[in-house]
């Protein structure tokens, strides 16, 4: 027994001997912190199935974005450096940016040329500098989906993929006089995501910007459009947190909400529904990226390493595997293969469709706003109960929800985004 158990130890010290020396030989391993992928399951896949491919070690560490910054401080110089490479929503980014702790990867850009990614997504990564500051490296958005029963009533002549609010709210109100029922939906509920349907929607499509138009005249008109078009929308939209039950049950035919908050409807029947862009206003057709990058902070310590891992994340590969198993889809242009499953191919070709379009007109979400960001989405949540649910008129509550606007843009000295013009100072809503 006594032979037994010392061979036993012998073996197992020569053994953790053995695993010590390997991994000594091996490269050092390369840190990747992400806000991104956090929940248990989807940081696994990353770890076990996406990065698995790389020829080098990676740890994967999440982190909270209202963690993010704090964790980053330890990054600054006079600190031990230990990060790799950042992943991020772009508005997660752009305080980084600000601070001038990314590394400009200009020359590193152009060896992702044949890629495909697009101008207007690599254009968000130069933060409005001359310097490429961040990769593309997935995104996700909202779209619309559409029963294929409600294509019988699409206005003569329309287009599916380039639809105009016009058109939206023609084929709607068709719909309501045919069959007696309200079948256009939104996520109006108390969990729903229809603040960003204005802010990243409707507004941008109409005035052109977010928050400079937010009491202009095209908005008013813009108010009193949509209060029409609510005459052909559910009346239980202010009850939809997610679209994807409503559309499964056919209590809605058309609907638009966040990607994720459809993907059960488009996976479970794919060959009943049909994926596509939201319409165009006056001024193009608004839509909201949600999109994340890759970065590299000065002092990296691995900066080559770093970027060795972000041009294998862009892989079309990689790009691939990533929305099969986390569903956010590629930035790069890939060709689906025929096993990709159908409604992830919905959702990804009403996403490129929407991107790609002539009259595309990315408007991105709140920055600079901090813990108060839900007070920016509170005045336009405000502003359409009071104009839409309660039949105010649009000019009064416009400007009453001004102030309220700019007070708080004040307050937290948050300048202007995209699509409104740069800002010095705090952005403001015009007079």
């Amino acid at each position: 027994m006594r032979k037994t158990s010392a061979w036993l130890s012998f073996s197992l010290c020569a053994a953790a001997l053995l695993i010590a020396i390997a991994h000594a030989a091996q490269p050092g391993r390369l840190v990747f912190l992400s806000t991104q992928l956090r929940p248990i399951e989807e940081a696994q896949k990353m770890r076990n199935l996406i990065l698995r491919g790389y020829r080098r070690q990676v740890d994967y560490i999440t982190e909270l974005p209202q963690q993010f910054p704090l964790r980053l401080e330890t990054e600054e110089p006079g600190g031990t450096p230990t990060i790799d490479v950042v992943g991020a929503l772009h508005g997660e980014l752009q305080p980084l940016a600000r601070l001038d702790a990314l590394a400009p990867l200009d020359d590193f850009v152009g060896k992702l040329t044949g890629r495909g990614i697009s101008e207007r997504l690599l254009t968000l990564g130069k933060f409005g500098t001359a310097h490429q500051l961040y990769i593309p490296w997935m995104q996700a958005s909202y779209i619309m989906v559409a029963n294929k029963e409600a294509l019988a009533y699409l206005p003569s002549g329309s287009d599916i993929n380039a639809l105009s609010y016009e058109q939206l709210a023609l084929w709607a109100s068709t719909i309501r006089e045919k069959t007696g029922k309200r079948l256009l939906g939104f996520p109006a509920g108390p969990q729903g995501l229809m603040h960003r349907f204005f802010e990243g929607f409707l507004y941008p499509s109409y005035t052109g910007g977010v928050v400079t138009p937010f009491r202009s005249e095209a908005a008013e008109a813009m108010w009193a459009e949509f209060a029409s078009l609510w005459n052909s929308v559910s009346p239980n939209s202010t009850r939809y947190n997610f679209m994807q039950q409503p559309l499964l049950s056919g209590e809605v035919w058309i609907g638009w909400d966040h990607v994720a908050r459809m993907l059960d409807a488009l996976r479970e029947k794919p060959k009943e529904f049909v994926a596509f862009p939201a319409p165009a206003g006056p001024r193009g057709r608004g839509y909201m990226p949600v999109l994340a990058g890759l970065a590299v902070l000065k002092g990296a310590p691995d900066a080559n390493g770093a970027m060795g891992l972000i041009d294998y994340l862009t892989w079309p590969e990689t790009q691939i595997a990533t929305a099969r198993n986390v569903g956010f889809f590629p930035v790069v242009k890939v060709d689906l293969p025929p096993d990709f499953e159908p409604g992830l191919k919905l959702a990804a070709a009403a996403i490129e469709n929407m991107q790609s379009a002539k009259d595309a007109l990315p408007a991105l979400a709140p920055i600079g706003l901090g813990e108060r960001a839900g007070e920016f989405d509170k005045v336009f949540m405000d502003t359409f109960r009071l104009v839409v649910s309660r039949g105010q008129s649009p000019r009064a509550v416009l400007d009453r929800e001004a102030e309220t606007l700019n007070r708080l843009m004040s307050e937290t000295d948050a300048p202007c985004w995209q699509p409104d013009p740069p800002s010095t100072g705090a952005c403001q809503a015009a007079q």
